[in-house]
C-alpha cells in the first residue's frame, strides 16, 4: 500500500522528543465535521463557529419581581400609581402602561410597552389597586434589555472548542437542537505478544496480562477519538500483517510491543512488507525509549513499547496530541508550570518523564515526584496524575525550581 502522507526520510539512531512530536504532528489533519444531536454532543469538538440562532434575552424582561412603571412618574416620591395588570413569564401584559400607572411584574416576565423601570416589590407598598412607591428608583433599574446577553449572528462558541455541560447550555441557549462536530479520529490499538493474555484469562506460567490495550483505550476515549481494539497479535509476521491489516481504515494504528531490535521484535517488518514507511525507530526518552512512527497509506501509524508505563507515557507525549490535531481543538494540551516540592537529580542523554503527584492548592501548583521511577511498577498510578519533564542533560534542579508537566487528566 502507498503511503498518502508526506514520507520523511527515515531518521537513523535516536531522535529527540521534539523531532518525533513533530513528525508525528505533521502527519495528522483535520477532520471533516459531522452533524449530532444537542444531547449526543458532550465531549465532542466544534468543528465550525457557532452563531447564535436567536437573541438573548429575546425581549426587554424583568430582573426582578415588582412593578413596572414609568420613570417620570416616580422623579418624586412617594408616589401613588395604579395598578393596571400584570407581566409573568409567559403571559406578558397585552397593554401599554400609561401614566399614573403600575403593572406587577415577575422575574423574567416582559416589560410592558410604555413602561421603562422595574422598581423592586420590597420598595412597594399596596392597597388594593393602589401602589405606593416609597424609594427612589433610577430609570431602566432592574431590565434586562433584548441583546444584553447575545444577538442573532453573534458568535457564542469558536471552532475547535472542546464541548462540556456548559456548553452545551450555551448552545441551546442560542437556539440550536444540532451542532456540527469533528469527526472522532478512529484509532486502531494492537498489542503483541506470545506472552500476553487477555485479563480474563489466568496468566499461565511465563505470561502477563495484557492491560495496555484498556488503558490506552481510555486515554483515547477521554481525548475525543474512538478506540478500536484488534486483540492481541502473536510474534508472527503472519499474525501480526493479519491483525495489522484490520485496522483497514482507521486514521491511526497504536502498536504495542515488538518494536525494539530482538528476534521476536518484527512489528516494523511486518507492517514495511506491507507497505508502510517508517519514519523513526527509537526516541531519546524514558520511559519509552523503543518508539516508531510512519505511515501505513492514510493511517497514521504509532509504536510504543510494549512496557505499561512505557506505553502510558508515549501515548500521552505523541498519541494525545495527535488526537487533539485532528479535531482541531483550541484547548491545546499544553504543558503546566510547575514548582518541585524538592530537588530532582541531573539528567542523563534522554529526556526523563518522571511520575509525580501535583498539588493543584497553590499557584504556580507543586510537583513531587514519586521516589521510585521504576517503569515496570503500575499501583504507582493509583496516586501520579503528572509527568515530570527532566530535559536531557538537564543539571540537578532544587526544590522551588520551575519544572514543565504534563498533567495525565484530560
Amino acid at each position: 500500500m502507498k503511503p498518502t502522507h508526506n514520507s520523511p526520510p527515515h531518521l537513523t539512531g535516536a531522535v529527540t522528543v521534539t523531532q518525533a512530536r513533530d513528525q508525528i504532528l505533521a502527519m495528522g489533519t483535520r477532520l471533516g465535521p459531522e452533524q449530532v444531536p444537542l444531547g449526543k454532543a458532550l465531549g465532542r469538538t466544534l468543528a465550525h463557529d457557532l452563531a447564535a440562532a436567536l437573541t438573548n434575552p429575546p425581549f426587554d424582561a424583568s430582573a426582578m419581581d415588582g412593578y413596572a412603571v414609568r420613570a417620570s412618574d416616580i422623579r418624586t416620591v412617594p408616589a401613588t400609581l395604579h395598578l393596571a395588570g400584570e407581566s409573568a413569564a409567559g403571559w406578558p401584559y397585552a397593554g401599554s402602561v400609561k401614566a399614573g400607572e403600575a403593572v406587577r411584574i415577575f422575574t423574567g416576565a416582559p416589560v410592558p410597552d410604555g413602561s421603562d423601570t422595574v422598581v423592586i416589590q420590597e420598595d412597594v407598598s399596596r392597597s388594593g389597586d393602589a401602589v405606593r412607591l416609597d424609594v427612589a428608583t433610577r430609570s431602566g433599574a432592574n431590565i434586562r434589555l433584548r441583546g444584553d446577553d447575545f444577538h442573532e449572528g453573534q458568535i457564542v462558541l469558536k471552532s475547535g472548542t472542546r464541548l462540556l455541560p456548559r456548553h452545551i447550555l450555551l448552545a441551546a441557549s442560542a437556539g440550536h437542537a444540532m451542532l456540527a462536530v469533528t469527526r472522532r479520529p478512529i484509532v486502531a490499538i494492537l498489542a503483541t505478544g506470545d506472552e500476553l493474555v487477555e485479563p480474563s484469562d489466568r496468566p499461565a506460567a511465563g505470561q502477563i496480562v495484557s492491560s495496555n490495550t484498556y488503558g490506552l483505550a481510555a486515554m483515547i476515549e477521554a481525548a475525543g477519538g474512538e478506540a478500536r481494539p484488534l486483540g492481541i497479535a502473536k510474534d508472527t509476521r503472519e499474525d501480526l500483517q493479519q491483525k495489522i491489516a484490520e485496522a483497514a481504515g482507521a486514521d491511526i494504528l497504536v502498536t504495542m510491543g515488538g518494536a525494539s531490535v530482538g528476534d521476536h521484535d518484527l512489528v516494523k517488518p511486518a507492517l514495511e512488507a506491507l507497505g508502510a514507511s517508517i519514519f523513526f525507530s527509537k526516541v531519546a526518552m524514558r520511559p519509552g525509549k523503543p518508539a516508531f512512527a510512519g505511515a501505513l497509506g492514510a493511517t497514521c501509524v504509532l509504536g510504543l513499547a510494549g512496557n505499561p508505563l512505557s506505553a502510558m507515557v508515549g501515548a500521552r507525549v505523541f498519541l494525545i496530541p495527535l488526537i487533539a490535531k485532528m479535531l482541531g481543538r483550541v484547548d491545546v494540551l499544553t504543558p503546566l508550570i510547575a514548582t518541585l516540592a524538592g530537588p530532582m537529580e541531573a539528567n542523563g542523554p534522554r529526556e526523563h518523564y518522571l511520575r509525580a503527584t501535583l498539588d493543584r492548592s497553590t499557584a504556580p501548583p507543586r510537583a513531587t515526584p514519586f521516589a521510585s521511577q521504576d517503569s515496570s511498577f503500575v499501583a504507582v498510578l493509583n496516586a501520579v496524575d503528572c509527568l515530570i519533564v527532566n530535559p536531557a542533560n538537564a543539571p540537578a534542579q532544587p526544590a522551588g525550581a520551575q519544572v514543565t508537566v504534563l498533567a495525565l487528566d484530560f
